[in-house]
């Protein structure tokens, strides 16, 4: 069952194995030689799963560890629990796996939930439990605390539009740092696979988290996110270049069949296909590595199809556990390799290299701007 997530691969293999989403012209050679000039590689078993599982390369980066909360951190345990970050009490829901092997170092991903969402409706729709049991990681899914754009009533749930402060900013940013240091104080935590996910509103934050926390994130994911466009904070750089996964549901006619990525409310509209293409274009010109994943269903749940015996969005989890922040700038597994099997047909590597999704079968609307 899991060996279908699983990628069994050397990434210092010099092949030219075409990847069946694209990267056809791609010198594997060549790429493989710029990560052995980068960095010593470690020994590498051609059967070992995922690169996060691999020892760190001799004189390979390391994250910088988040500072313990100045409140301290309560005794965590899986489910619901609270925090004292930046003077206030806000909540989280930790997901652990069921079973650990003995001196296993367990990746940590971080999942910011949709403006009509929960940390709750996150677990239950990503089925999050399964995909933790079969791809053991530590999952934390933190609840919004809220963030109104100045002038209007309209509630976004996380700080990333232009009218947030700095302050207001580097509270959230706080927030992940305190959950982070909780979970490594109390867990046995592989700090070099550290990811950020986000759905829609959660997106547009984690996009600026990423941003600010190349330094202790591995990689993210922006699921109906993205940045500038209108009302959204620009891309102003990280200090470290992070892989990512940038999805969006259409670009309207023709070429998406009529559908795009697209929400309005209270009279403020988000145009999610300009902000995803605008994050392709700044992480291309800072030389990020990134799947572009585009599906043609507009501003709902992303259309995966159920890998069998696998969670719904296993393929997601893949990638950060295949991206630990010891590879060198710019450079991915995927780039020499296929995408895991469980990646839908519409991902490609890089910008232009996804084949769009056509045809129906859409996930149901919701209405997210109740707040």
């Amino acid at each position: 069952m899991l060996s279908r997530a699983v990628l069994l691969i050397s990434v210092f293999a010099a092949c030219s194995q075409a990847d069946r989403h694209g990267g056809d012209d791609v010198d594997a050679a060549a790429v493989d030689a710029k990560i052995v000039s980068q960095i010593d590689a470690p020994d590498v078993d051609a059967s070992t799963a995922r690169l996060c599982s691999m020892p760190p390369p001799a004189n390979a980066p390391h994250p910088e560890a988040p500072p313990l909360p100045a409140a301290g951190c309560p005794t965590l345990v899986p489910g619901r629990n609270t925090i004292t970050t930046s003077g206030e009490t806000r909540e989280f829901i930790l997901v652990l796996p069921t079973t650990a092997a003995p001196g296993e170092k367990l990746p940590v991903l971080f999942g910011w939930h949709w403006l009509g969402g929960s940390a709750g409706s996150f677990v239950e729709k990503g089925e999050i439990q399964l995909a933790v049991d079969q791809q053991h990681f530590i999952g934390v899914f933190p609840e919004a605390k809220g963030a109104t754009v100045f002038g209007t009533s309209f509630n976004t749930k996380w700080p990333f539009d232009i009218t947030q402060s700095q302050s207001r900013m580097d509270q959230e940013f706080k927030f992940f740092d305190d959950m982070l240091a909780c979970v490594e104080a109390q867990y046995p935590v592989n700090d070099n696979c550290v990811s950020s996910i986000g759905v829609s509103a959660g997106a547009l934050f984690t996009d600026q988290l990423a941003q600010a926390r190349s330094n202790r994130l591995a990689s993210f994911m922006s699921l109906s996110g993205g940045v500038g466009a209108s009302i959204i904070k620009p891309w102003n750089g990280s200090t470290r270049k992070l892989p990512a996964i940038v999805l969006w549901g259409g670009d309207g006619p023709p070429a998406m069949d009529g559908n795009k990525d697209i929400l309005g409310c209270f009279g403020i509209g988000m145009d999610f296909s300009v902000a995803s293409t605008t994050l392709e274009s700044e992480l291309g010109s800072d030389g990020h590595f990134f799947i572009e994943c585009k599906h043609n269903c507009g501003h709902v749940e992303p259309p995966f199809d159920n890998p069998t015996g696998e969670s719904k969005f296993a393929a997601m989890w893949e990638f950060a556990l295949n991206h630990p922040f010891w590879l060198p700038a710019g450079q991915s597994p995927f780039l020499t390799h296929p995408l895991p099997a469980s990646m839908p047909s519409w991902c490609g590597v890089g910008a232009g290299g996804a084949t769009p999704r056509s045809g129906g079968g859409c996930p149901a609307a919701e209405n997210p701007c109740q707040n």
